[in-house]
């Protein structure tokens, strides 16, 4: 079969884009999970205490790590159903119906806000801890590594890497879906455009049909 759709390979090439970025949020943060001991760094503050170099940290709400690692894996399953969905329509030398479409715009578009606020959320509270990091390092970079809260037991060796990696993962990933709604959308207007060409054809056949049967009248007076 010739693939000749292609707004259709668009969008499985994009679903496998965000299949693979998915994992980029989902995987650091989870590691940062582990090696934090549950706690989340993000929009955590703390205070230095000069007597021994440690700090009291407070400690922000963890479901600011679990939101984000719950958007990893809903973009994570979202993308891996619509490679499979839409592999099976190229397979076939077929198309999602108008609804299925109409139901990709919203899901789409809802999907790239959700994942805008979680971009939102690493980059901001990244920044909250890191402020807090540069009052005793000359960067948060240096900071990483560092047994800074020894009363929390807390793994501060890859912390960076790991906020960096979902950072990069949330904004990208917004990105592609943002591209995956726009591939939607004008799926979305290809099939109202064909809806209206098949009411303008109908109505043009029924236009001759009516100026035949009224030639037909008029031969037979």
């Amino acid at each position: 079969m010739a693939l000749t759709n292609i707004l259709l390979l668009s969008q499985i090439s994009g679903y496998i884009v965000a299949n693979i970025l998915s994992l980029c949020i989902i995987i650091p943060m989870s590691l940062h999970q582990k090696e934090f001991r549950g706690y989340c760094l993000l929009f955590s503050t703390g205070t230095w205490q000069e007597s021994d170099g440690q700090i009291v940290v407070n400690w922000a709400s963890q479901a600011y790590c679990d939101y984000t690692i719950f958007i990893g894996v809903i973009l994570f399953v979202t993308s891996a159903v619509q490679i499979y969905r839409l592999s099976i329509f190229m397979i076939r030398g077929e198309d999602s119906s108008f609804l299925s479409a109409f139901i990709d715009v919203i899901s789409s578009i809802f999907l790239t806000l959700i994942t805008l606020v979680a971009a939102i959320i690493v980059t901001l509270g990244f920044m909250t801890w890191c402020q807090c990091m540069t009052k005793r390092f000359p960067s948060c970079e240096l900071a990483a590594g560092n047994d800074i809260d020894k009363a929390d037991r807390i793994d501060t060796s890859d912390f960076h890497i790991e906020l960096g990696a979902a950072q990069f993962g949330t904004w990208t990933s917004l990105s592609v879906w943002v591209g995956l709604s726009v591939f939607a959308v004008l799926k979305l207007l290809r099939y109202h455009q064909l809806e209206n060409m098949k009411v303008s054809m109908y109505r043009e056949r029924q236009r001759l049909i009516e100026a035949a049967r009224s030639n037909e009248i008029q031969e037979s007076n």
